[in-house]
Formats: structure tokens, C-alpha cells, sequence
């Protein structure tokens, strides 16, 4: 380990601009990505006394019934968690169905980030329907563009289409250096579901 001296000197200038909803995504094969997503969440709903608009959460992969620990914690705290989908692909008894799940579920995605009635809308795991081509990626740059400029929106998943990248405001790739799963030891409970 190197040992470093703290900085003395602030290392930035405070940006001119003005403040604004941003595209955030969080991307890459590591781990965090929704767990990111979810703590911006609860960032934007510990603040919503402030801008007076709410937090919405779509999961494109996760079904309608699904109870993991970030659903029942998002429900006590007034959160909408809402699944659109039907699992992982490989689950998929119809794929068809499951494309026809991610297009259904992006109208209504889109129809939160366009009414300017949330503070942040995440759309976790939305780059997996698009990389499929399930879902028409023009018609999810559009309404990016177009969104209300007060609208954040959180878009996580793997390989996050280029497209999307250059429009967002900021990019975190999430980098795997060891992941538990590759040493034999299986997902754990309220930990990776």
C-alpha cells in the first residue's frame, strides 16, 4: 500500500452550469451496478421534501411478484419497485413473451420519465431488452432527449449500448476483479438478491 499526504488544496473549481436532471449509468461485468442505482434512489427520496417529487424504480428483468430485500425495504419506505419482466432469459419459456414484456414495460417507463412527475426514475437492467432487441433504441434515445430537464433517469446493465453512453452525463463501469460465484460459493441471501 502507498501512503499519501490529504490533499490541502481543493482539487476542483465549482462548476458554472446549471443544475439539471441527469443520465446516469452504471455499467460494465462488476458487481453494484443496481446496488449503486438503489442507493441513488434512496439519496433522491431522502431529499423528495425538497424538490417535492417522487422516486420511481422499474426492474426489466425481475417479474411483478418478485419479493428480494430491495423490494420489501423500497415498499416500507414508499418507493414504487415495479418488475416488468420474466426472469433471466435462459428461464424463458417464450421468448417472444418475454420481448413483448420488455416493450409493454418500456411504454410505461417511458410514460414516467416523460410526465416530469418524478424527481429520478431508475430503469435497472433496461441495456439486456435493448441488446436483445427487444426494444426499439431510437424510441429510448428520444425520450431521453426529450425528457422534462428536471428528470433524472439511472439506467444500469452490461454492456450498455454506445448510443446510450454518449448521451449520458456520467458512466461508471462497474470492473469485476473477483467475484465469489467464480470461486464455487453460491449467491448469498440479502447480499446478491
Amino acid at each position: 500500500m502507498h501512503i499519501e499526504t490529504p490533499p490541502t488544496d481543493k482539487p476542483y473549481d465549482k462548476p458554472e452550469g446549471e443544475r439539471r436532471g441527469l443520465l446516469i449509468v452504471n455499467t460494465g461485468d462488476g458487481k453494484g451496478k443496481s446496488t449503486a442505482a438503489f442507493g441513488l434512489a434512496l439519496r433522491a427520496h431522502g431529499r423528495q421534501h425538497v424538490h417535492g417529487k417522487t422516486v420511481k424504480i422499474f426492474q426489466f428483468m425481475k417479474v411483478p411478484s418478485a419479493r428480494f430485500g430491495e423490494h420489501r425495504m423500497f415498499e416500507q419506505l414508499g418507493i414504487p419497485i415495479e418488475g416488468l419482466g420474466d426472469g433471466f432469459s435462459w428461464k424463458s419459456q417464450d421468448l417472444e413473451h418475454s420481448a413483448q414484456l420488455a416493450r409493454n414495460g418500456w411504454e410505461k417507463a417511458k410514460a414516467a420519465i416523460l410526465s416530469g412527475e418524478h424527481f429520478m426514475v431508475v430503469l435497472d437492467e433496461i441495456t439486456y431488452p435493448l441488446i436483445y432487441g427487444w426494444m426499439p433504441l431510437d424510441d429510448v434515445l428520444q425520450t431521453l432527449q426529450s425528457r422534462p430537464k428536471d428528470v433524472h433517469v439511472v439506467i444500469t446493465g452490461r454492456r450498455c449500448p454506445p448510443e446510450i453512453i454518449e448521451l449520458a452525463d456520467t458512466v461508471t463501469e462497474m470492473t469485476k476483479i473477483k467475484h465469489a460465484f467464480n470461486a464455487g460459493i453460491p449467491a448469498q441471501r440479502g447480499i446478491e438478491d
